[in-house]
């Protein structure tokens, strides 16, 4: 499988093979020697990642321990023990896994109207993982344990916020570099979105919120970049309207259809590696939903750019009031 653009292109990777899957981003890899690629294996991994964002690696072989073991060696490791909640089971061995999947504490899918699915459906908006955390996330990485049936749906989908910012009006360019703009972000406000009901009674200004500028480099490609997704609740020192206004309109940018991508899940063990600080994702829609399994696992390496902290801000109560 050849580099391939129109016409397709000659190898640029020496180890694997390289297919594009958008014009501008996203690529679908052949020829990684899972679990345990070479250094100089992962070395060109890496490279592919800072140019396409996202690529797919088809029929994997990995178990959760593999898993686990490959994203050690992209970084540090987040887990899931800040966020556990009282109660709440342990579905897997290790809490560098994320449960990305739409099935219970038993492995039963899950009621369309019970609380987990209510809290999912934020992840049917474009987002970038842990952008609402002290510490943001570079790459997550996105394995299926058992996938519903083809053509039920449950692509995840994503799209290029590097190619994003660089087609921005060059008025509205020139703003968000000028006036540096940042950007608090919160899970409780893309889940008060995504379930108006469910949360109706949820004050996210009470809620912590985690600050990072909008327009900023990607320091593995040198590109600027558009960081900006559902979890952004407001623009610091903006009025109410005009701070809604702009988010929504670098929100709509960059998820137009020309920036976007949709891969879908072929196999059980299928992988989806992408960097959260130059492409957004979202979980695509299906028949599947309520019906059959989409057991995803989640890994997800912290940021170690220089502007992986963000600005170490924390909301003290009360102080982002006039956000209600």
């Amino acid at each position: 499988m050849e580099e391939t653009g129109a016409g397709g292109g000659q190898r640029e990777f020496k180890t694997f093979c390289v297919k594009k899957l958008h014009p501008t981003f996203g690529a679908e890899i052949e020829g990684v020697d899972f679990p345990s690629p070479s250094g100089e294996q992962l070395q060109e991994i890496l490279a592919a990642m800072a140019k396409y964002g996202v690529c797919i690696f088809r029929k994997t072989c990995m178990d959760d321990t593999a898993h686990v073991d490959f994203s050690r060696r992209m970084g540090e490791l987040d887990d899931i023990r800040p966020y556990i909640t009282a109660g709440r089971k342990m579905r897997y061995k290790y809490y560098e896994l994320f449960d990305a999947g739409n099935v219970d504490e038993d492995g039963n899918v899950i009621d369309q109207n019970s609380p987990k699915a209510q809290y999912q459906r934020s992840n049917a908006l474009f987002h970038v993982d842990s952008s609402l955390n002290p510490r943001r996330a570079s790459f997550s990485l996105l394995r299926a344990y058992e996938l519903p049936p083809l053509g039920q749906g449950g692509n995840t989908d994503f799209a290029d916020s590097r190619t994003a910012f660089g087609e921005l009006p060059e008025p509205l360019k020139s703003e968000l570099i000028e006036k540096d703009y940042v950007a608090a972000h919160c899970m409780a406000h893309s889940r008060k979105v995504a379930a108006p009901e469910f949360f109706r009674d949820l004050d996210v200004t009470t809620q912590p919120m985690h600050l990072h500028r909008i327009a900023q480099k990607h320091e593995p490609s040198g590109r600027m970049n558009l960081y900006v997704a559902a979890h952004a609740h407001h623009v610091e020192g903006l009025d109410a309207a005009r701070s809604d206004a702009l988010l929504k309109q670098l929100l709509d940018h960059s998820t137009q259809e020309k920036y976007r991508t949709s891969i879908p899940w072929e196999n059980p063990t299928d992988m989806i590696i992408w960097d959260n600080t130059c492409v957004l994702h979202r979980a695509g829609s299906g028949t599947f939903a309520g019906k059959f399994k989409r057991d995803l696992r989640r890994t997800t390496v912290h940021d170690a750019s220089s502007t992986a902290w963000g600005l170490i801000q924390k909301y003290q109560e009360g102080q982002a009031s006039a956000w209600a």
